[in-house]
């Protein structure tokens, strides 16, 4: 077993990626524009700063990309704070991680301060020695950074963490960084490209089923 584990948050511990991916399309009305579908699958999973610009730039030139996406965050965070659910399997495969003395940490696109919150809220905050959030990085998945200055952290090579993602961006980060990738699919299936670069379970309950059987 890895001696570390590295977790996404949006669509991953929480059950959070689908309001972002409907803020990106809700939002497009106060700016005047049409809704593109393409762009919550782009934009996710990068860290809201300036690699999200870049993408809803793409889509909406005219538009003030900055603003589009803090007014995405003020939404979001809205829904956030009337609903937040916990995706399938979360706490127990924390208390697995935890007994068996793998350290862990939270490396997200979204700024500390909201992870802080988020686990608090779900009491789960005492099972993360680490917590990394977009805003520590330069630059953002799919670039590996964040998830190198996790294991960083927590004093173990990439190599020696599993890595758990959901969007394609994360994937990705997680495979350059050298660590185990793990996709537990939320709102986009993989592809095989992507497929190819990691392991895919259907649930964080399949994904420990195997960690304990020794298949990954």
């Amino acid at each position: 077993m890895k001696r570390g584990a590295i977790f996404d948050m949006d669509g991953t511990l929480f059950d959070t990626e689908k309001l972002y991916q409907r803020a990106w399309l809700d939002v497009a009305a106060q700016f005047g524009v049409e809704k593109n579908f393409d762009l919550p699958k782009a934009i996710s999973g990068t860290n809201l700063g300036a690699e999200s610009e870049r993408i809803v730039r793409q889509f909406y030139p005219n538009i003030d990309a900055k603003a589009y996406i803090a007014r995405v965050l003020e939404v979001v965070d809205t829904w956030r704070t009337q609903r937040l659910e916990l995706m399938a399997g979360v706490e127990e495969i924390l208390a697995f991680f935890k007994s068996a003395g793998v350290a862990m940490a939270v490396a997200s696109s979204a700024p500390v301060a909201v992870i802080e919150e988020n686990l608090t809220r779900a009491n789960l905050r005492g099972y993360f020695e680490v917590l990394i959030g977009g805003n520590l990085v330069t630059h953002g998945k799919p670039a590996p950074d964040i998830f190198l200055l996790a294991a960083e952290r927590l004093n173990l090579p990439a190599s020696d963490c599993y890595i758990f993602e959901d969007s394609f961006n994360g994937i990705r980060a997680a495979a350059a960084s050298g660590g185990v990738a793990i996709m537990i699919p939320d709102t986009v299936q993989p592809t095989d490209d992507i497929k190819k670069i990691c392991a895919v379970f259907t649930s964080l309950t399949e994904a420990q089923r195997a960690i304990e059987h020794g298949q990954i």
